[in-house]
């Protein structure tokens, strides 16, 4: 199994989002069902260590929180851009959880991921890298982005699949985080 732990999108921000990905020439756009924000990519397991992450997982305490995307972006330098991303506005809580479910991962036996966490949400992968007057056009284009804010109430397990027209992704198994409460009075 090749899997990844993400936060799903509300339908109208992958709707916002998809207006988003047009104008590039040489890249592969996303697409919108396939939205989402990693928080953790795994790779290939095996069926026992799946089951030891879901354990992990299944531990977690975090509460829910609100998010909202803004601006856009490219990973790599304008002659080798790797992805171009919509960014995730700064939340601690994010941060917060993201940490949670790496110590959780690395407990179930998985290599600690050594990289630093950027929020985002892939729009596009180059076939090509697109002429950088085309990819700085686009990023002054859709600079100013910003989505509506929504409720992250959950993370989801997923399992990705290579079909000939790109990646499916499966949703395994989701994790509730805490409704915040408001005290009685």
């Amino acid at each position: 199994m090749r899997l990844f732990i993400a936060l799903s999108l509300p339908d109208e921000v992958r709707l916002g989002l998809s207006h988003l990905c047009c104008g590039l020439p040489g890249v592969r756009w996303v697409a919108p069902e396939n939205f989402h924000i990693t928080l953790r990519f795994i790779g290939e397991v095996d069926g026992g260590t799946a089951d030891d992450i879901d354990a992990a997982l299944c531990g977690i305490r975090a509460p829910s929180f609100t998010l909202e995307l803004g601006g856009v972006g490219h990973f790599g330098d304008d002659s080798k851009v790797r992805a171009v991303w919509a960014g995730v506005r700064s939340q601690p809580a994010l941060q917060h959880l993201h940490d949670k479910i790496e110590s959780a991962v690395v407990r179930a036996g998985i290599r600690p991921d050594g990289q630093r966490f950027k929020p985002h949400v892939t729009l596009a992968r180059p076939n090509q890298p697109p002429p950088p007057s085309k990819m700085q056009a686009f990023l002054a284009q859709h600079g100013l982005y910003r989505s509506r804010p929504f409720e992250v109430t959950h993370f989801t397990i997923y399992s990705s699949f290579i079909g000939g027209e790109g990646p499916y992704y499966r949703a395994e198994c989701s994790y509730e985080l805490a409704r915040a409460t408001v005290p009685a009075k």
